[in-house]
């Protein structure tokens, strides 16, 4: 079933803050196996003109994914979230997130499309600072998969040939 179009535009409340820890960046850039050091030493980060640890640009995934689930849980859309891939995922920067930062995120769809039966939904979100700052835009694209075709009923095995019968093999005549 088709997503409605008139979801385009929707906006939906900014998320509670979400404080970024030293530790959780420390955490993800060991995860992604990022070993730049601006992402644990906080030394380094400020020799870089940094005022703290400063994330990895996929750090703000996590917490925009979760703003999304706004969209995803929205009743009324009727997005069938067992059949959803993650499609694409893009951002743009203002600034660094930050070990310290505050971040609430205002999630809206950007599209709705239908594409070979499947949903596609585009999501962005607007990561800001408790200060009001605009900190990064991070656009998630979600794909809600068709459901399979039904199954058609199996065709009826073929009917194996009888054997011949013994007085049909009689009746034949020898060959010599």
């Amino acid at each position: 079933m088709a997503l409605d179009q008139s979801f385009v535009g929707r906006s939906y409340p900014p998320t509670d803050p979400y404080e970024v820890g030293r530790e959780k960046i420390r955490e993800f850039a060991v995860a992604v196996g990022d070993a730049n050091p601006v992402y644990t030493d906080p030394d380094a980060a400020k020799a870089f003109g940094h005022l703290d640890v400063i994330a990895p640009p996929t750090f703000v995934f996590a917490i925009t994914f979760a703003a999304a689930g706004q969209v995803v849980e929205d009743p009324q859309l009727g997005l069938d979230y067992s059949r959803v891939v993650h499609g694409d995922q893009k951002f743009a920067y203002s600034r660094p997130v930050r070990a310290g930062d505050r971040l609430t995120v205002t999630s809206t769809i950007e599209a709705v499309k239908s594409l070979a039966g499947n949903d596609i939904i585009d999501i962005r979100g607007e990561v800001h600072d408790e200060t009001g700052e605009h900190v990064v835009t991070a656009w998630t694209k979600l794909v809600s998969r068709a459901p399979a075709p039904a199954a058609e009923p199996a065709a009826e095995p073929a009917a194996e040939p009888e054997p011949e019968s013994a007085s049909a093999a009689a009746s034949a005549p020898e060959e010599a």
